[in-house]
């Protein structure tokens, strides 16, 4: 199985008139992804590619049955088109636009909650994600995923996402499900979400989850998969070697008070029987002997 989408999934473009949309709109659907829809009010009526263009989210879905939404819009814009996607009836929301202001999603975030808690958010400022085989939403290269499980992916890092899935393809290992969630401080997804997620599904045997500096996510994961997580997990942590005290990477690599350093991360993952790889690569080779076990 997979997490979130699968083949089934029917995804309208938020951009798909835009350059960036319109690129990673049509590599995704020529992937295999039931790309079905786009939107712009300017533009309705029309299509890219064959793909409709309609003037909101709301007359996507209902002349598609479009259940997902990806949005590939300027940052200024994102605020609103997350509602609007909302709005319309989607039950998930990908983010790829980075830039976006944080108090920006700290509202969309705490709206979706309280107003629409059955629509999950990724993103903002995200790769994506991929079910192998199934979907693929965003801007991960297909080519570089194997599918028939039986790992999946969690990463805060986009870059180390696409490596992550490089890694396990060379030595022959299958993704059910590969989730980027972003690094960005209000991300709609965690580590702890996807977590569960891998945890309940059965092909999903063993998870993989590469964190990196700032922030409390990774500890707080450690403390979930403790308490909630029956499959191995194995764990990289990016940025072991920045310097103290100095702000690395986005928005959400801040170290503060001896907090969110890559040493603790790791410490607090080991003591829930993760095992860390001081590298992708290394994370990769454990992953093997973890799948060569199951």
């Amino acid at each position: 199985m997979s997490i979130f989408v699968d083949e089934n999934t029917k995804v309208v473009y938020q951009g798909l008139t835009g350059s960036q949309g319109r690129y990673y709109g049509m590599l995704n659907r020529d992937y295999g992804t039931q790309v079905v829809a786009g939107t712009n009010p300017k533009k309705a009526g029309t299509d890219v590619e064959g793909v409709p263009i309609f003037a909101t989210v709301a007359d996507a879905v209902e002349a598609t049955g479009a259940n997902v939404s990806c949005v590939f819009i300027p940052a200024a814009g994102v605020r609103s088109a997350v509602l609007e996607a909302a709005e319309g009836g989607v039950e998930l929301i990908v983010v790829i636009t980075e830039g976006v202001p944080m108090h920006d999603e700290a509202y969309f975030y705490n709206k979706l909650k309280s107003d629409y808690p059955g629509v999950r958010l990724l993103g903002p400022n995200c790769p994506g994600l991929i079910s192998p085989g199934k979907a693929n939403i965003g801007i991960t290269a297909g080519h570089i995923a194997k599918e028939g499980g039986p790992v999946g992916i969690v990463s805060r890092s986009g870059t180390l996402t696409y490596q992550a899935l490089y890694e396990l393809k060379q030595k022959d290992i299958g993704c059910t499900t590969c989730v980027g969630i972003g690094g960005d401080p209000v991300p709609g997804t965690s580590f702890i979400d996807c977590l569960a997620a891998f945890e309940q599904d059965p092909e999903t045997e063993a998870v993989m989850m590469i964190g990196e500096i700032g922030g409390s996510a990774e500890e707080e994961a450690a403390e979930f998969i403790a308490a909630n997580v029956t499959k191995p997990v194995v764990a990289y942590i990016a940025g072991l070697t920045a310097p103290p005290g100095k702000k690395m990477g986005h928005a959400g690599a801040i170290v503060s008070g001896g907090k969110g350093t890559a040493q603790a991360k790791m410490d607090a993952l080991a003591d829930a029987n993760v095992r860390i790889g001081q590298s992708p690569s290394e994370a990769g080779d454990i992953m093997a002997e973890v799948v060569a076990t199951l």
